[in-house]
């Protein structure tokens, strides 16, 4: 069962809502969504990069009623291969995507690539006529937030980058729920994403054909430092910042996005971070305990966590804290505990003369008259989401949607470029050991 994005609330029980709407009522909101750019009647899409989050995401993609896959590309055959089990034999296969972006009945392309590969993957593909839906973090390098930017603006083609956060009812609700002042006036967010198993610290299987001959190697290198060929590298490629940009563009970013889009920010103004590499010592040079903070225009802060080291379980949350509850999402959903401001100060006078005393009790008693507090109520407030919801399905959805309607996306190349770029403040302030002065409406390092 997968839920659409708007909100609606069915009572489970005093204090406990369920976001989100059935499945067909999704793909009857679809069925109306604008006229169909393929003339079978199909978005036909491509996968460029087949690793573990690109096979994933396209899993989801072809979910949404209307969307074909047609092709796959990927710089090793054993992924091309698996494409060919999961999706027909019919499916083409290549290592080089410039052959799926000649293809005239290729509608997007899904970039699932290394993250110094997805500026020029992006700007390529929306250069050849098709729309995309890039991985995050949309950058590697802060040059290529303004080249993505422009290109999708002078090709008018979509471009919608992959924190699928800010289509979850999740976060829809919690923007709902703190634009309603639930929780009073925000004045900070706690975000945390602690992982403690090897998978988790991107300690990803090689295969045991693993060669120059079923890899391409240098197509895979690009830009990145030409060494000789390395399996570790090649399909653990978080590990070194040469492909990936660590915690924070892997799930830094992803808080970021959450938090802009509930608070409706552009970003911080200046960030500092620290962090080390403290037990995944196998040859990475990406830190496994990132930690940073952030301040922000709108009069709030923003703490970050990300742990490799942590003996507990995966969690994952944000805690956006106000000045009459908190609102705390979760893995299923959100809770709003509402902790009302008393009026009354209250005194600490016992150590004033007794007469003094009883002036100060006097004059606050005409001020504060015998239960004059707050009338609000305290309590809490629990919404879940449906058994078996995706976010990331809704994120396609929303995307496919656009695509169709040629209407603006959810998560734009802006709105990208802003988390992304909040993001790697943290790598930026370790390198330099300093605070890091950030533009958030020009999206620029001051």
């Amino acid at each position: 069962m997968r839920a659409a994005g708007a909100v609606s609330a069915a009572t489970l029980m005093p204090g406990v809502h369920l976001l989100g709407a059935s499945k067909s009522e999704l793909e009857a909101e679809l069925a109306q969504a604008g006229q169909p750019v393929a003339a079978n009647d199909h978005i036909q899409i491509a996968l460029i990069g087949a690793g573990g989050q690109g096979m994933f995401d396209t899993k989801r993609a072809v979910e949404v009623p209307g969307v074909k896959l047609v092709a796959v590309a990927d710089c090793y055959n054993g992924r091309l291969a698996r494409s060919k089990e999961l999706w027909g034999d019919d499916l083409f296969t290549t290592r080089d995507y410039n052959e799926i972006l000649a293809r005239k009945d290729i509608d997007a392309v899904i970039i699932g690539t290394p993250d110094h590969w997805h500026k020029q993957a992006s700007v390529d593909a929306m250069k050849a006529g098709k729309d995309v839906y890039c991985e995050k973090p949309m950058i590697h390098l802060y040059s290529d937030g303004p080249e993505m930017i422009e290109t999708s603006r002078s090709t008018k083609r979509i471009l919608q980058i992959g924190s699928q956060r800010v289509s979850s009812v999740i976060y829809i609700k919690a923007k709902e729920v703190l634009a309603s002042g639930a929780i009073g006036q925000l004045n900070m967010v706690t975000a945390r994403w602690d992982r403690n198993s090897a998978m988790g610290a991107w300690d990803y299987t090689v295969p045991p054909d693993a060669s120059p001959d079923t890899c391409d190697w240098p197509r895979f290198l690009g830009t990145a430092p030409k060494i000789p060929f390395n399996a570790e590298h090649f399909f653990q490629w978080r590990k070194w910042k040469a492909y990936g940009s660590g915690v924070a563009g892997d799930l830094f970013v992803h808080l970021f996005s959450g938090t802009h889009f509930i608070t409706g920010s552009h970003g911080p103004t200046r960030g500092m971070a620290t962090g080390a590499l403290r037990f995944w010592k196998d040859g990475r040079d990406a830190l496994d305990v990132v930690l940073g903070l952030f301040d922000y225009r709108e009069g709030f802060n923003l703490s970050l966590r990300v742990n490799f080291v942590d003996g507990g379980e995966e969690s994952e949350g944000l805690i956006f804290t106000g000045s009459e509850g908190t609102m705390e999402i979760g893995w299923d959903g959100l809770t709003i505990t509402r902790v009302p401001r008393e009026d009354d100060p209250g005194l600490t006078i016992d150590t004033f003369p007794e007469a003094m005393q009883k002036q100060i009790e006097d004059e606050h008693d005409k001020k504060y008259p015998p239960h004059s507090g707050s009338t609000s109520l305290g309590g809490s407030e629990k919404f879940l989401t449906p058994k078996g919801y995706s976010d990331s399905y809704d994120h396609f959805r929303n995307f496919f949607a656009s695509v169709r309607s040629r209407q603006p996306v959810v998560e734009n190349a802006v709105f990208g470029y802003r988390a992304a770029g909040a993001a790697l403040l943290s790598n930026l302030s370790i390198e330099r050991g300093q605070v890091i002065n950030w533009n958030p409406d020009e999206m620029k390092i001051v």
